[in-house]
């Protein structure tokens, strides 16, 4: 997986494509003792935050909202996308919506992007193979073939994974950490440096609290204690609970860009 977190061996595998452009391919293999490792980690994530700055003067001088979406497998991260673009583009109380993107990371399938496309919104698919998570050069790649009009919402859907998306910057405004109450209320705890990075934390399927010992309001409790200025939602992205505080954030922040 990747040389930075040693989650796995020092290999790195992109696979970047969407439905128009067909796909590119890159191949990475570093070989190195273990006291080159730390060197390696900062020139890795100095290489990145150069590029991350460069994503984020783009955005900004194009008013484009970004968000990055972090998550485990399974919180319902997707699910909530899907719900979130539908409510959006109604705009039923919310005026005329802006124009959506989505960047999907995973290690394999095109899944979560076909979920995507269903919903008639621009998506690129990244496929990270072994690697965990997007990084800044990824997304600047994704950016160019996606190239999002002025004023709009870019949503990036993180490969899922607690520990290393927070160490890489993509160049967005916003950092989102989704945890569902089916993960346990300690899970802040437990991981706590994707919550200490994080600007937002979405709480997803509060519907399912009646069925679980997970105290919701102990998650909350404990997702403010690792960051006391964390924005909290709570949501079901499955019946629409919460979604309008939600919405009527995102389309907040989106003005600001402006």
């Amino acid at each position: 997986m990747c040389g930075t977190c040693g989650c796995g061996e020092h290999h790195h595998h992109d696979h970047l494509h969407d439905h128009e452009y067909g796909h590119g391919h890159e191949h990475h293999h570093h070989h190195h003792d273990e006291g080159k490792v730390i060197t390696l980690e900062q020139d890795i994530l100095q290489r990145n935050n150069l590029l991350a700055e460069r994503n984020r003067g783009y955005f900004e001088a194009k008013h484009i909202f970004c968000l990055n979406l972090m998550s485990s497998p399974g919180s319902g991260k997707t699910t909530l996308l899907e719900e979130t673009i539908r409510q959006l583009n109604s705009g039923a109380t919310r005026g005329l919506p802006s124009q959506i993107y989505v960047i999907e990371g995973d290690q394999q399938t095109s899944n979560d992007a076909n979920r995507i496309t269903a919903l008639n919104v621009p998506v690129f698919q990244v496929n990270t193979g072994t690697g965990c998570h997007l990084e800044a050069g990824m997304v600047n790649h994704a950016v160019k073939h996606l190239n999002p009009s002025d004023g709009s919402i870019l949503f990036v859907e993180n490969v899922g994974n607690l520990v290393c998306p927070a160490m890489f910057d993509l160049g967005e405004a916003k950092k989102v950490v989704i945890v569902s109450i089916t993960e346990g209320d300690d899970k802040p705890l437990k991981y706590p440096h994707i919550f200490l990075e994080a600007d937002v934390c979405v709480i997803n399927k509060i519907d399912l609290a009646p069925y679980l010992d997970t105290d919701v309001e102990t998650l909350r409790n404990n997702a403010l204690k690792v960051n006391h200025h964390l924005q909290l939602f709570e949501v079901s992205a499955t019946k629409g609970t919460g979604m309008d505080a939600w919405c009527d954030w995102l389309m907040g922040e989106c003005a600001k860009c402006k």
